[in-house]
């Protein structure tokens, strides 16, 4: 367990971000070597208990996938935070609170209505839904009020849609998701910046790819949305997932959107 340093107050050089939605950024790949070794300015608060790696919800330890659930592989967020630190002031560390379950519609994070989904789910999500209580955002949100003791909440990362596919409600859906965040993190409304990854892209065989189309105009609908275009990351045979490259291309474009946004140049060597 890595402990953050003992402030009275919550660090402000602590950068927080809350990352969710569905398999591609619960981790798909198989992560590799390479994406193992630590950063001890890039940590993870653990929101699953996994005895086998010994770390226990509500914890930090350095962040190495698997960064959702104790079988997960590579997330976007594991190249999204190593990106972060390396453009971020020295001393400045970045954590994440990170909640996703592979397969699950919008809906699964709806706070209002996620038991009429849940009540429904296919037989192999049931064992993931478990892990967080049945509640997937209630977990999301009761890591992010522990790490907000610890740090400041900056952005959100999501990606999300394959499941959603052609549903033209998609924006709507997730502003109210993102409004209820703020609101029970008791952040002020369209203070934070939330990034949408795009799904895998028609010219690769992507088999969501219409959906792209409805990612992207989530921006008319929350005013501090940005999408993280996907073009040119590269898949596995499935045409749904990213495979490693492309979620390390895919998590350094969020980092390298979410940067200027926070007032800091990008170094993409």
């Amino acid at each position: 367990m890595v402990a953050p340093k003992k402030m009275t107050t919550p660090d402000s050089t602590f950068y927080i971000f809350l990352c969710f939605g569905q398999s591609n950024m619960e981790g798909n790949p198989p992560y590799e070597a390479v994406d193992t070794i630590p950063n001890k300015r890039f940590l993870l608060m653990q929101s699953v208990n996994c005895p086998d790696l010994d770390r226990q919800q509500g914890k930090w330890y350095n962040a190495i996938p698997p960064l959702c659930r104790c079988k997960t592989g590579l997330s976007p967020a594991d190249y999204f935070g190593r990106t972060m630190v390396e453009n971020l002031p020295a001393g400045y560390r970045v954590g994440i609170v990170h909640v996703a379950v592979g397969g699950c519609k919008i809906e699964l994070f709806d706070k209002e209505n996620y038991e009429s989904y849940t009540a429904t789910a296919p037989s192999w999500m049931i064992g993931m839904l478990k892990e967080y209580d049945g509640n997937p955002y209630g977990r999301l949100i009761e890591m992010a009020k522990l790490a907000q003791k610890d740090g400041v909440i900056k952005g959100i990362l999501l990606h999300q849609g394959e499941s959603n596919t052609g549903d033209t409600l998609w924006p709507q859906k997730v502003k109210k998701i993102y409004d209820n965040i703020l609101n029970d993190l008791q952040l002020k409304p369209n203070s934070i910046p939330l990034l949408a990854g795009e799904v895998v892209h028609a010219d690769q065989g992507g088999v969501c790819a219409s959906m792209n189309t409805i990612i992207d105009k989530l921006p008319l609908t929350i005013s501090t949305a940005h999408v993280v275009s996907s073009a040119g990351c590269t898949d596995r045979k499935d045409n749904l997932h990213f495979d490693a490259e492309g979620v390390r291309e895919l998590g350094r474009r969020y980092a390298f959107t979410m940067l200027p946004l926070l007032g800091y140049s990008v170094d993409k060597k």
